[in-house]
């Protein structure tokens, strides 16, 4: 089968197409003959910085759609030939790929194998920091950083539609500030210093609940800029930041409170509760609630072209890795 690896850590280059023998699913698991593969930000800090990378040669990919090949023993309820999008432990750029069981999903009545690669990762983690982990409440105001990636879109859709008072985001360009505003937010800001911005267009207040996948200095004026009562959710180290140590000085005064979510952790510790989560966050689309935006499209023996592109800070909504 035809796959997409890197032997060693570096830029976009270090990514090469081979032939690789077609995995066999074992106990638990399932083989899916790939149709589409998501591209995330995590596969680019894999590619370059080893991130969850157990050993060398590596193959990214966190998420595809297509249809099922094999099942191993003991899975129940999916069946060769059923469609489906499945969250991976990495191994999506290639023709065939296994994945746990519990991480495969049946795709929702009417959903195309296209619009499903942007489910597995994008959407459950989208709905978990509005919901699950941000339970935002009507009324309340929210900060996005990303808001013109395909977590940001997805969570301003989501805001809005929970009632949200005012869904405030950041951007790097003046151009993704433009894309954003489609999809639910009401004011978005351009560049690293946003505190000042949102102090404004809160009246002084702060907003209610944060959302950070950058982390570092980013995450620190996440913090300063919530209002009494706060939560800030964490969802990422986009900038290889040390991790700052949070604790009762930035906390006590004023309530307010700092959680996180990772897909991935949650997948390994508790599969049930991603299952239900997901279940959940199909049916956003499948209702209409929610647009998910494909904006680029490439083969996969051109993977290196989106992670150029990924990593120029240009690229808006989901990229796809066209496979089968």
């Amino acid at each position: 089968m035809r796959a997409v690896e890197f032997q060693e850590y570096g830029g976009p280059e270090v990514l090469t197409a081979v032939e690789r023998a077609v995995p066999e699913p074992g106990p638990g698991q399932v083989s899916i003959d790939v149709v589409y593969a998501g591209v995330n930000f995590a596969d680019l800090k894999a590619r370059a910085e080893g991130y969850r990378v157990p050993s060398l040669p590596f193959r990214p990919g966190l998420e595809v759609s297509g249809r099922v090949r094999a099942v191993g023993a003991e899975v129940t309820g999916l069946r060769p030939g059923q469609e489906v999008a499945a969250l991976t432990d990495g191994g999506g750029y290639a023709e065939t790929v296994v994945a746990a069981a519990a991480t495969v999903f049946p795709l929702p009545e009417g959903m195309d194998l296209r619009r499903a690669a942007t489910l597995p990762t994008v959407l459950p983690t989208a709905h978990a920091l509005v919901h699950e982990v941000g339970r935002l409440r009507a009324g309340e105001t929210v900060l996005v950083q990303g808001a013109a990636g395909g977590i940001g879109t997805v969570v301003g859709q989501l805001a809005k539609a929970a009632g949200a008072g005012a869904v405030l985001g950041v951007v790097s360009t003046a151009a993704k500030a433009g894309y954003a505003r489609k999809y639910g937010y009401d004011e978005v800001f351009v560049g690293p210093d946003f505190a000042a911005e949102v102090r404004r267009a809160t009246g002084g207040r702060g907003v209610d609940l944060a959302l950070d996948p950058v982390g570092g200095d980013t995450f620190r004026r996440g913090l300063g800029s919530l209002a009494v009562f706060g939560r800030l959710v964490s969802f990422g180290n986009a900038s290889s930041a040390e991790p700052w140590q949070v604790g009762q000085p930035e906390l006590y005064p004023s309530g307010r409170s700092v959680a996180g979510f990772s897909i991935l952790a949650l997948a390994r510790t508790a599969p049930d509760a991603l299952r239900a989560l997901a279940e959940r966050a199909f049916r956003t689309v499948t209702d209409g609630t929610v647009e998910l935006p494909v904006t680029a499209e490439f083969p996969l023996a051109e993977a290196a072209e989106a992670h150029r592109l990924i990593g120029s800070r240009q690229s808006t909504g989901k990229l796809l890795l066209r496979v089968g």
